[in-house]
Order: C-alpha cells, then sequence, then structure tokens
C-alpha cells in the first residue's frame, strides 16, 4: 500500500520546518505569501490531503463555514457564493451552502443544521419573511463569527457587508427621470426588509429633488418573482393611473413587466422599465434590461476577507466592521428612448 503523505514529506521537500508547513496550509497570517505558495504547490505535487478531523481535534477549527442565501437560483447570490469560495480557499476552508428558499423556518433550520455541522462561521442574507432573528443570536452567544451580507437587521450588531440601497433607489429613479420619464411607479415586496424600505426611500427623494408628486397609488406592494411583476403591471394598467416607467423590485420582477406590457401591446421603452441586480438574462432579453449593478463579486470577496480577519481574534464579533458597496447603472434597451415631458 502506498504511504500516506504527511506534513513531514511536505516539509523534508521544502527544507522547512513541519510548523511552517502546518501554519502555512491553515491561512496563518505569520507566514509570507511566498512560502505559503510554495507549501500549497508542493502539497499538491505530493498529493497531499490533510487529515480534517485530526487538524480540528487540534485547533478546535473545521475549517468549513456555513453560508446561507435565500435562493441559488438566482446569478446575484451565486456570485457573491463562488467570490466567496474563492476568497477562502487558500486559507483551507471550505463551504456549506444551505438555501432558505425566502422562508424564515428554513433559514432557522438551516442555522440549526449548521450549527450542529460545527461550523467556524456563518455569512447570512436574510430571508423576505425574517422579522426576528433570535436564531442567529445564538450564533453570537456562541462567540462564532456571523457576518449579515445583502439583506441584514438592524437588531442584530454584527459585521454587515451592504450596497448603499438608498442611493440604488434613487438612481435607478433619476435614471428615468433624465429620460424624461415624469409619472414613475414602483412595483416592490410587501416584506419589510432594509434594503427594500432604503430603496423606496431613495425613490422618493428622488422624486422630491426633482418636484415631482409621490402618488401611493402608483407604488405596488407584493412579492419579487416573474409572476409578482405580472400582477404589478395589471394592477397599475387597469387602475386608471397608467406610469410611463416602472422601477421593479428586482431583475425577476422586472421580466415578469415586461412580459406583461407585451402583452398589453406595449414595449419599452414606451413605458420605461428597470430593475436590481443585473441577473445574466437582462442583457439577453428583449428589449434588454437597464438595471442597477449591485456588484456581487465585491461582496462575496469582502465577505471573504472579514471573515479571515474575525477568526484571527479572540472575540469574532467585530460590531463595529460595516461595508457599504456603491451601486452602478447599467443602461440598456428598456430605457434607452427619451421621452418628450409633459
Amino acid at each position: 500500500m502506498k504511504k500516506k503523505v504527511t506534513i513531514y514529506d511536505i516539509a523534508k521537500e521544502l527544507n522547512v520546518t513541519t510548523s511552517t508547513v502546518s501554519r502555512s496550509l491553515s491561512g496563518s497570517p505569520a507566514i509570507s505569501e511566498a512560502t505559503k505558495k510554495a507549501v500549497f504547490e508542493a502539497a499538491k505535487r505530493l498529493n497531499y490531503s490533510p487529515n480534517k478531523l485530526a487538524s480540528a481535534l487540534k485547533s478546535g477549527r473545521t475549517y468549513i463555514v456555513g453560508v446561507i442565501v435565500p435562493s441559488v437560483q438566482a446569478h446575484f447570490f451565486a456570485s457573491i457564493i463562488h467570490s466567496i469560495e474563492e476568497g477562502l480557499k487558500d486559507s483551507g476552508y471550505r463551504v456549506i451552502l444551505y438555501q432558505s428558499n425566502e422562508s424564515l423556518a428554513s433559514e432557522i433550520n438551516g442555522v440549526k443544521t449548521l450549527m450542529e455541522a460545527q461550523v467556524d462561521g456563518i455569512m447570512a442574507s436574510l430571508s423576505l419573511e425574517t422579522n426576528e432573528v433570535s436564531h442567529f443570536k445564538d450564533v453570537i452567544k456562541q462567540n462564532k463569527p456571523l457576518i449579515l451580507f445583502d439583506r441584514v437587521h438592524e437588531e442584530l450588531k454584527v459585521p454587515t457587508i451592504t450596497l448603499d440601497d438608498f442611493k440604488a433607489g434613487y438612481m435607478a429613479t433619476q435614471h428615468l427621470i433624465d429620460k424624461g420619464y415624469r409619472k414613475i411607479a414602483c412595483v416592490t415586496t410587501v416584506h419589510q426588509i432594509g434594503i427594500f424600505k432604503e430603496r423606496l426611500k431613495g425613490y422618493k427623494a428622488a422624486l422630491n429633488d426633482n418636484h415631482l408628486p409621490i402618488d401611493e397609488a402608483l407604488i405596488v406592494f407584493g412579492g419579487l418573482s416573474i409572476k409578482d411583476g405580472r400582477f404589478g403591471v395589471s394592477k397599475l394598467l387597469r387602475g386608471g393611473k397608467k406610469p410611463d416607467a416602472i422601477i421593479a423590485g428586482d431583475d425577476f420582477t422586472a421580466l415578469g413587466i415586461i412580459k406583461k406590457l407585451k402583452e398589453f401591446k406595449i414595449v419599452p421603452p414606451e413605458i420605461g422599465v428597470i430593475g436590481f441586480s443585473n441577473e445574466v438574462f437582462s442583457g439577453y432579453i428583449s428589449p434588454s434590461l437597464s438595471t442597477i449593478d449591485q456588484h456581487p463579486n465585491q461582496m462575496g470577496v469582502k465577505c471573504a476577507r472579514l471573515f479571515l480577519s474575525m477568526i484571527q481574534q479572540p472575540s469574532h464579533i467585530h460590531q463595529n466592521t460595516n461595508v457599504v458597496i456603491d451601486p452602478s447603472l447599467v443602461e440598456r434597451e428598456s430605457t434607452s428612448r427619451i421621452i418628450k415631458a409633459d
């Protein structure tokens, strides 16, 4: 039987101590990047397979991080997950993924499952139903790193990575105003998650700053889906106050809006449509969809870096770390025509 490769073999190969090899594989900041690279290359070359159980018993760590997202179907969340994995892999950490499917009950079960798996920390984006967060407070009590990204909760005094959602809502509205649209509707979620409240505040602020009225009849609350986009358009067009532009809660809702508008023989930008997230399909549908890019790759990278910083500290909470990412406008065909204002 072929002898199993150990850290002693790697140390001998590189003429370094076993301690250097061990600390390199665990991602210790005390080891230079050049040495870490040499150790990882030698480990790969020698087909080294670490004994995770022994490592966990010795260090008190499993080198596993739990990540909870509302949905893996959205490119936005898939991109964040990918960037987290890329940001952690050189430090020996791996990810266990849990999908809440926008359900509080599922999210609670996800936290329980991950804690039972002895993960070293949790990164999470809250479900639309999350209105109480006691399950996350249990993570804090156990002094495990907890990072919230995108969708956060003010009761949880933990590190957050978020978009400037007020600015995003303002930016989307101002873009439509600059294109000549004046009767701007908003189709968003009824759930009181902070990011959607902030976007709505941004929408109203942009209208105010441009001396345009805020008409509550042009704000439709529902869910976030293609179906909800279709419902929102039907309600707006049959309500007697036809808008000349619509801001959608996300790109899936915007897709539903465009589909339903076409059934009414209206093709954007006749009525302008803009979404959020810059999903992959947004550039390929007809007409292509203008959207706000939330930079998920940046969000994922920052989550990984923050976790690696937290895990090195005696207390893993880091209450005052709040990273805010700037949104970007992606203009496409759905808002491309400048309409003459009344």
